[in-house]
């Protein structure tokens, strides 16, 4: 497995050549292309960002979203049992990490350019990645990684070598922006402005990581990510949006309705939090059964049970189209971080501004979801939804929780740092509690033995390279 650290760039670009989301012209020959454009291999990269949540593997049943309880299985419930530790890093690298660095390197080129927005876009996309690997398995190859043949065991650096580098690397992408745009984005359609607030919302996301790690250096990159400018309106999101082809569709519906899987049930944590608070989001999230109420599934059945599949809800419909987005980044998660800012006193206003951008979240959650803003003021009316200073952080916390629904990884990582919802362990898995981090893939002790083994001795918190260590940010 050597070839995750050497240039295959071209290799994975060329899928996207065939792609309809964007253009291929800078081909001279389409069938024969000569080398890739940086925003070529920028596109390409976007590509990979809904597998985000199915572990890198269209063809397996997606894990993050087991771990904060999203959903239960119906069918194999060996993934909400947490019955997998080692999880593979490999594609990630060899993949979109490698055609990014491979698209600052041909963008820096005097003969292309240099181009600043196409690097900055591929700063912020490369950090992007790095940020959702590292939260995942903590120490990882970062600094030494994607340096083709030069070095085939890159050593590991620490979570925290990691985010301090990911600020610099966002704060530079931020100043590098240019008046114009990029061609073949196939997110924000080239608009920089975009971009440069995204950058920003992931630089603002990943400062609160360090609210119980590091509070003072959480508060300063929070603040300068704040004034740098973040995501503004829900038109901001960072959102990918699937088409309605075969090549391009959404997973879930590949598995639904192209292969006629119903294996994913909405767990019974979440439609037990949120019917008795009749969440406009509810009819989103989740399908009716047959007889016309809401049933979640129990979460981490045995393997044994049959589950019957007409007693329960199901995925919602409006989220397993063909062409249904998957969102990464949002306006709404940006409000949230800021409440609790607010009230963590990172920046002024104390409960009176945590109240006013909690409110502005819940509402601005909702819009997405459900397209309406209907029912979000009878929503925040009541009792157990309405900003209470006394239980602001657990308030701010669930919500999120809920708004995160479906970005497992995320909504996973915010329960590690917050505890909040208060979730059990799945109970039919031999005592294992819920995940903090993943493993490392089992080819690492071959294939950069010293490497590994240096990092699992220098975990933060003691512990062996399984699901029960912590990273860095997850400070007991």
């Amino acid at each position: 497995m050597k070839q995750l650290y050497i240039g295959l760039a071209a290799m994975f670009v060329l899928t996207a050549t065939g792609c309809n989301k964007f253009d291929d012209d800078i081909n001279k020959e389409p069938n024969n292309p000569e080398k890739a454009s940086a925003t070529q291999l920028i596109a390409s990269a976007q590509q990979s960002l809904p597998d985000i949540g199915s572990a890198f593997d269209k063809n397996a049943s997606p894990y993050g979203i087991h771990y904060p309880q999203y959903i239960s299985g119906t069918t194999f419930t060996e993934n909400s049992r947490y019955n997998t530790v080692n999880f593979n890093f490999y594609p990630i690298y060899a993949g979109p990490l490698m055609n990014l660095q491979e698209a600052i390197r041909v963008a820096s080129n005097p003969n292309e350019g240099p181009v600043p927005n196409q690097i900055a876009v591929a700063t912020i996309l490369k950090a992007y990645y790095f940020w959702h690997i590292t939260d995942r398995w903590g120490a990882v190859p970062y600094t030494d990684a994607l340096k083709g043949r030069e070095d085939f065991t890159p050593a590991y650096n620490t979570q925290q070598q990691i985010y301090t580098d990911l600020f610099k690397s966002l704060d530079e992408a931020n100043a590098a922006f240019v008046a114009g745009s990029i061609k073949n984005d196939i997110i924000y359609n080239g608009d920089v402005s975009k971009w440069k607030k995204l950058g920003n919302t992931i630089h603002l996301l990943m400062a609160l990581r360090l609210s119980k790690i590091d509070p003072v250096k959480g508060a300063e990159e929070f603040k300068k990510a704040l004034a740098n400018g973040i995501m503004e309106s829900n038109t901001d999101n960072f959102n990918y949006v699937h088409l309605v082809d075969k090549v391009n569709e959404n997973f879930w519906y590949t598995s639904f309705t192209r292969l006629k899987r119903n294996w994913f049930a909405v767990s019974k944590p979440v439609i037990d939090y949120m019917q008795p608070l009749n969440d406009p989001r509810l009819p989103v999230f989740a399908d009716k059964n047959v007889a016309g109420n809401y049933v979640g599934l129990e979460y981490g059945l045995p393997g044994s049970v049959s589950v019957v599949i007409n007693n329960i809800s199901l995925l919602g419909t409006a989220l397993r189209q063909q062409n249904s987005p998957v969102y990464l980044v949002t306006h709404a998660q940006a409000l949230f971080a800021k409440a609790e800012a607010a009230k963590l006193g990172w920046i002024p206003g104390g409960d009176g501004e945590a109240k006013a951008n909690y409110d502005m979240a819940i509402q601005q959650s909702i819009l997405q979801w459900t397209n309406s803003s209907n029912g979000a003021a009878e929503f925040l009316e009541q009792s157990q939804v309405a900003y209470n200073a006394a239980t602001g952080l657990r308030q701010i916390a669930e919500q999120r929780w809920i708004h995160l629904f479906m970005h497992g990884y995320e909504g996973w990582a915010e329960w590690r740092r917050t505890g909040y919802p208060l979730l059990s362990p799945a109970p039919n898995n031999n005592s294992q509690e819920i995940p903090r981090r993943e493993g490392y893939p089992t080819q690492e002790i071959a294939n950069n033995g010293v490497n590994y083994s240096a990092a699992v001795s220098a975990f933060p918190y003691g512990g062996a390279d399984n699901l029960d260590s912590r990273v860095w940010w997850d400070k007991p």
